[in-house]
Parts: structure tokens; sequence; C-alpha cells
């Protein structure tokens, strides 16, 4: 006897959804409904803004590599699969003092686990990284399986697969409610009441709206992006001569990426932004003494770069109290929920969706680390409070 079709929707086509719309749609017997508020690739998630950075040597602490090291080959496949540039594989150098904690974690996981990588000394970095201003106690871990993603490519591609596989994608349908009935979902949008059998909520920084009850657990933080032009020549700062970095010196974290649009760097530090509990309060752009700022240390940092930014934009994300996303399957087994990527999620999202559709088609929870469940996290608001800003 044939099994029957399984319809899964998946509710926002960004970071998370789009992945999980990929995997689903290789699954047999299974139909994917994509319902996304806006339109297909757009301005208004965590994922835009051209790079992010990629890493598998991993300060945030050990629990993460699996992951990392695991969607390592799925950004590989999705580009194979796709045809198009998603992953510029030209390593990821993070920068800080050897008594730096950062410093401390990333080389941890990378014995841990046996990363490709080298070390550096303030010597060894001047001379292979002079785009850098190198401090004496400085030292360099590069680590060989970094570099940069392509945000909105690989969004785009994850979805135009899940389409030549036959899921049905809508855009510009808000959600206004997801109702679990007997065995099934009932999704309302303005246009219609969509009947599914189960259910991935992927909705980011908008899962407040959607699930009530994870609003005393999410906090959004403020993420903004800058982009300096070197004032002699970009050369330096192409993929091929300028690994994605990130370097930690004082109370300042700077991130960035190399040269993807042949003109500019992306070269990013936060300023102490306040926590928002709804999309519609956080701001959408810097102050201009935050933007001076944030130039006059992208220039401390790497005296090349002239230090009126080329262009910026603001952003944000749902956090968590401990940054540890929540993924999880609720009690009737319909609904997934991911969410909570506090900032740092993207570089593993193709894991995120391929757990999104074990727990959906399966309700498979051994791949998914306990410390992801909905209830550990509600412990651990219950122990430590919501998110308080701070985090980057």
């Amino acid at each position: 006897m044939a099994t029957p079709q399984l319809t899964v929707a998946v509710i926002g086509l960004g970071s998370v959804g789009s992945m999980a719309a990929w995997q689903l749609s290789k699954r047999e017997n299974v139909r994917v409904i994509g319902i996304e508020q806006y339109g297909r690739i757009h301005s208004h998630g965590s994922y835009a803004g051209e790079s992010r950075v990629f890493r598998t040597a991993y300060h945030e602490g050990g629990l993460y590599v699996p992951m990392l090291l695991e969607s390592h080959g799925l950004w590989k496949q999705l580009e194979q699969e796709s045809g198009r540039d998603i992953f510029h594989e030209v390593g990821t150098l993070s920068i800080a003092s050897e008594d730096r904690i950062e410093y401390q974690t990333t080389l941890g996981t990378v014995r841990e686990y046996d990363l490709p990588h080298e070390i550096l000394d303030a010597e060894a970095l001047r001379e292979r990284f002079p785009q850098h201003r190198i401090h004496d106690e400085d030292m360099g871990i590069l680590d060989l399986q970094g570099g940069g993603l392509r945000p909105e490519v690989s969004i785009m591609s994850a979805l135009a697969l899940a389409e030549d596989a036959g899921a049905d994608l809508r855009f510009n349908t808000p959600v206004l409610a997801i109702e679990e009935y007997g065995d099934g979902v009932t999704i309302r949008t303005p246009q219609e009441a969509i009947k599914v059998d189960r259910v991935v909520v992927a909705s980011g920084s908008w899962s407040n709206r959607i699930h009530p009850e994870l609003d005393d657990l999410l906090r959004l933080q403020v993420l903004g992006l800058t982009w300096f032009m070197p004032r002699t020549s970009i050369t330096p700062f192409l993929p091929e001569n300028f690994p994605a970095f990130l370097r930690d010196l004082g109370p300042i974290h700077f991130f960035g990426a190399p040269s993807f649009d042949g003109y500019s760097i992306k070269a990013c530090a936060n300023p102490t932004w306040p926590v928002y509990r709804d999309v519609a309060e956080v701001p959408t752009a810097y102050t201009r003494d935050e933007l001076v700022k944030i130039g006059q240390q992208a220039q401390e940092l790497m005296p090349d770069l002239n230090p009126e930014p080329v262009r910026s934009s603001v952003h944000h994300c749902a956090y968590t109290p401990n940054r540890l996303p929540v993924v999880d399957l609720n009690a009737s087994g319909r609904t997934t929920v991911v969410t909570g990527l506090s900032g740092h999620g993207f570089k593993f999202t193709p894991t995120l969706g391929k757990y999104a559709a074990d727990l959906a088609v399966d309700g498979n929870t051994e791949s998914v680390p306990e410390e992801f469940a909905l209830a550990t996290h509600m412990q651990v608001l219950r122990d430590r409070g919501p998110y308080q800003g701070g985090g980057h």
C-alpha cells in the first residue's frame, strides 16, 4: 500500500525556512507549501546584507561544531545542486590576544575536533595579512574551513530547488493564525485557510507574533552592518587575498568579510543597542555618531580603510537568554518551531533546516541537541531572566 502523502507548511521562507523547504522537498510523499509575508528575498529579515561569516573554529563553544561541520557539507551540496556561488571557502581569521576568552574557546574547539587551522603570532600576522593593524600581543587562528557565505543567493537557490521539486511557495502572504485541529493544522491568511498535516514555523523575529507563548523567552537585538572602501586599492581585500575575520580588542568586537562587490569590504561593530520585544520597535538606521565611531574603529584596525562607510544597514534577530536556538516539536507532534538564532545562526541554517524536516516528517528529535528544546529554554529563562543585550 502506498504511503499517504503528508502536507507540510513552512511559515517564513528566510534563513531557516528556505533550508527546511529544500530539505522537505527531497522527501518522498511530502507536499511542501511555503508561506512568506514578504516577497522572494527581501531586506527585512535577519539574513539580509550580502555576506555572512562562516567558521567551524567557534568561540561560542564546541556544542555547535558538529552542526557547523554538517552545514559545511550542506552548503557545498547547495552550491552543487544550484550551480551558484554561495560559499567562498577563503578561511576565517580570528585575531585576539592569547589571554582573551574568545581566543581560548576558539582554540579549544580547534583542538577538541582536530579542525584544519593555522596558528599565527604577531609577526606572522603582519607578514601574511598586512591589511590588519596588528598589536604585539595579538595571536591569530586561521580556520581553513571558514569563509564567506552569500545569504541572499543561498536562500534564492534553496527556494528554487524546492520549487523545482514541486514545492508550492506563496509570497506576500502574512499568516494571521495557526490552529491545530484533530490530526491537522489550519493556517489562516488574509486570502484563505490552508489545511495541512504539519507545520514548520521559521518566522525569525516575528516568532512571538505567531506564537505568543514565546514572548517572554525571545528578545530582539539590533544588528548593524557597515561597508568601507580602501583608500588605495581593493586588490588586497579581494577573497583570494583576504579571509573573513573576527577581531577582539578591548571592548571592541569587529567582524567582516572580503570584498564581494569589487570596491568595498564589510567591517562591522555593533553599538550598545537596547533590546526590543517587537519588530515594530526596532530602529532602522544608525545615528550619525554611531557611524563615525564605527568608522574610527575600522580604520584603527585596518589603516587603509576610509573611515566613512560607503553603505550601512540595520537588521534584527531574535535572541534567547543563553543564545542557543530553539528547535522543538510541540506535544501534538504537528508543529515544529525553529527560532532564536541569536545573531550567529545563519552559518548552520542548513542543519537547522534538516532538523526541521526530520521533526516535521518523522517526529525524530534524536539528532537535535537537548539544549535546544523549548522546555530547556524556559528553565534557563526562569534561572537567568530574558536576554539583556550585549551579545555579538
